[in-house]
């Protein structure tokens, strides 16, 4: 019996995580190839996603239609998971905006939800699901 491979983990990325890793060089870059080389499995509600899809467009970042799509239809949906949200989480994070990723990750039995937003950093776990720093993530991750 050779190694056995770990299991890639279940993780929720809040918004601006996913977008500073697919838009952005830097140290969340290799949120993308965590979730490429299969060590993850990035995880979207359809609110989620919705969210996702509205930030791609702000004008800040100057996309053309065609680049959205690309970034969309190549670089997210082969590689994440798709879930309906079983039950909808309300008033657990002081953001009520922020709920939805929390309902998502309990949802889909994520282990972690991967933020920069404090309302969220500071619930630290709900349920099964660990509340984790990009920085964190990417310390516990590395090596895999």
């Amino acid at each position: 019996m050779g190694k056995k491979e770990k299991a890639a983990v279940k993780v929720v990325l809040d918004t601006n995580i996913l977008i500073s890793s697919l838009l952005f060089k830097g140290e969340l870059s290799q949120v993308v190839d965590l979730w490429k080389k299969g060590k993850i499995i990035p995880i979207f509600s359809r609110d989620t996603f919705d969210e996702f899809k509205t930030v791609l467009e702000y004008p800040k970042f100057s996309l053309t239609k065609h680049e959205m799509k690309v970034i969309i239809e190549e670089e997210v949906l082969p590689f994440f998971e798709v879930i309906e949200v079983a039950d909808k989480i309300k008033r657990i994070c002081r953001d009520a905006d922020d709920d939805k990723f929390i309902g998502c990750a309990v949802s889909a039995s994520a282990n972690f939800i991967v933020t920069g937003d404090k309302d969220l950093l500071n619930i630290g776990r709900y349920k099964s699901v660990k509340i984790l720093s990009a920085s964190e993530f990417l310390r516990m991750t590395a090596g895999n």
